[in-house]
């Protein structure tokens, strides 16, 4: 692939997913906030409005707002840049860009919410009886998709094609 075609891609991995989740947050906003969660296939996936002050599974939610501001907006900042930097600085290509991309994409959604409106609105929840996730959003798959894709690849070293490694 082109490194003009690369780029498109990166970007189009991007757009699409922070545009699904704040299409997916104003439908939440305008259909959810206000009323009873909503439960579909046997309760296995519930709507439910949330906002979230707090970062994953609202921890630091209890904390003082200068602190919340402090770590969820000047610090989420902080990576989001720190984060390209070191991308264009480790010249990452393939899998671990596609993971790093969809990082960036949904920590940066997120962080939006934060900036513009001091929380983040969530709307998913699944589960099977008690066992079940903490409320999130599209923007926490794409981080959660990318990070399990970043750890995939760093696991997996590139070998030579042929290589005895590959083989087995």
């Amino acid at each position: 692939m082109t490194k003009v075609g690369r780029t498109l891609a990166l970007l189009a991995i991007a757009v699409t997913t922070i545009g699904c989740d704040r299409v997916t947050k104003h439908i939440a906003v305008t259909s959810l906030a206000g009323t009873p969660g909503r439960s579909f296939f046997a309760d296995t996936v519930r709507l439910e409005y949330a906002e979230n002050v707090g970062g994953f599974l609202s921890l630091g939610a209890n904390l003082p707002p200068a602190v919340r501001t402090a770590i969820f907006k000047i610090g989420t900042g902080l990576i989001l840049v720190g984060t390209l930097m070191a991308a264009a600085k480790l010249r990452l290509t393939g899998w671990p860009l596609v993971g790093l991309s969809l990082v960036w994409a949904g920590g940066g959604s997120n962080w939006v919410d934060r900036v513009t409106h001091g929380s983040v609105v969530d709307f998913l929840n699944v589960g099977f009886g008690a066992l079940r996730t903490g409320v999130f959003n599209v923007a926490d798959v794409a981080v959660m998709l990318g990070a399990c894709i970043l750890a995939g690849a760093c696991r997996r070293p590139n070998r030579p094609p042929g290589s005895d490694e590959q083989r087995r």
